[in-house]
C-alpha cells in the first residue's frame, strides 16, 4: 500500500513536467504523453530496482524521444525516395538547421547530456548520475555537443548567403 501511494504521488509530481519536457521535443501533444506514460509503465516494472525515479523516468523518456526523432527519419526518408522517383530530380535541399534536428543528430554520448541539462533543466551533477559518468566527462561532452551544434549552424548560415 505504501508502494503505491509513493507511486502515485511521484506520478502526480513528476508526470506534467515530463510530458512538457517531451513535449519540447517532439512538437506533439498526444505523442508527448505516449512517451511520458511509457516512461512511468516502465519505472513501474523496474519500481523496486530503481534508486532514483526522476533520473530513470528522463532518461528513459529520452531514449524514447530519439526512438521516435528515428521513426519520424525514416518516414522522411522514405517519403523523400518515393518524391525523388516518382519525380525529376530536384537540386539536393540545404541541411534543416533548426536546434532540433541538429540535437537528433548528435551522438547519443552526447546527446543525451544535452537534453538532460538543456531540455530538463538538470545540473551538471544530477546528469552525471543519472547517465553514470563523471561531472568533467559530461562537461566535456556538453562542451563538444556545442562546438558540434555550434559548427552544423555555421554551416547552414554559410550555405544559405
Amino acid at each position: 500500500m505504501r508502494r503505491e501511494r509513493e507511486a502515485a504521488e511521484l506520478f502526480a509530481v513528476l508526470y506534467p513536467r515530463l510530458a512538457g519536457w517531451v513535449r519540447r521535443l517532439v512538437d506533439d501533444h498526444e505523442t508527448a504523453h505516449e512517451i511520458a506514460s511509457e516512461a512511468f509503465t516502465r519505472l513501474w516494472s523496474r519500481w523496486t530496482s530503481v534508486n532514483e525515479p526522476r533520473g530513470f523516468l528522463y532518461v528513459t523518456a529520452a531514449n524514447l524521444v530519439r526512438d521516435h526523432w528515428r521513426a519520424l527519419e525514416r518516414e522522411r526518408a522514405t517519403l523523400r525516395r518515393a518524391t525523388t522517383e516518382a519525380a525529376v530530380r530536384a537540386p539536393e535541399q540545404q541541411p534543416d538547421p533548426s536546434v532540433r534536428m541538429l540535437v537528433q543528430s548528435l551522438p547519443e554520448r552526447l546527446r543525451v547530456p544535452i537534453l538532460l541539462h538543456y531540455y530538463a533543466d538538470m545540473p551538471i551533477r544530477e546528469v552525471a548520475a543519472h547517465t553514470g559518468r563523471r561531472e568533467g566527462t559530461v562537461k566535456a561532452d556538453l562542451h563538444a555537443a556545442r562546438e558540434l551544434l555550434r559548427a552544423h549552424l555555421r554551416r547552414g548560415v554559410d550555405h544559405a548567403v
